[in-house]
């Protein structure tokens, strides 16, 4: 005994959101939003910990000597901010885009300053343009319904 099965007509709903998904821009904006909400929040947390680096080496002595408490301290403090920020590109991306592109200029200003550390300056210059065209991204496609 064979079951036939009809298909079912998309509904309009559905078929705009297929064709969102299919828009490479909107692509773009969800690979860049889901990046830069996961990697902040990563790297935030394991400031807690240092299991990829022993972070407070990334700190500039003149920083270190502005900044309360030690260089670790400092640190607890960026970890924090970076899972915030991570928090915000999720919920907020056309804001936090902008946060997070900010803070990257910070820590450039911070490498800079640091003999040795030019390469990790010219990744992050590299992450900041990804976080302002996130921020571009969102302006477009974040909180708007696709079409019917």
């Amino acid at each position: 005994m064979s079951s036939a099965t009809t298909p079912t007509p998309s509904t309009p709903a559905t078929t705009s959101r297929r064709a969102a998904l299919s828009d490479p821009g909107y692509q773009a904006f969800v690979i860049l939003r889901t990046g830069f909400t996961v990697a902040p929040i990563l790297f935030g947390l394991d400031k807690f910990a240092n299991l990829l680096v022993d972070w407070p080496t990334y700190l500039a002595p003149w920083i270190n000597d502005i900044v309360p408490g030690s260089a670790q301290a400092a640190m607890y403090a960026v970890g924090v901010i970076e899972i915030v920020a991570g928090l915000v590109v999720a919920l907020a991306p056309r804001f936090g885009g902008w946060l997070v592109a900010g803070w990257l200029a910070g820590i450039i200003v911070n490498l800079l300053t640091i003999p040795g550390y030019y390469d990790i300056a010219l990744r992050d210059f590299g992450l900041l343009l990804g976080a302002v065209a996130l921020a571009r991204l969102a302006q477009r496609y974040h909180g708007k319904q696709p079409a019917h």
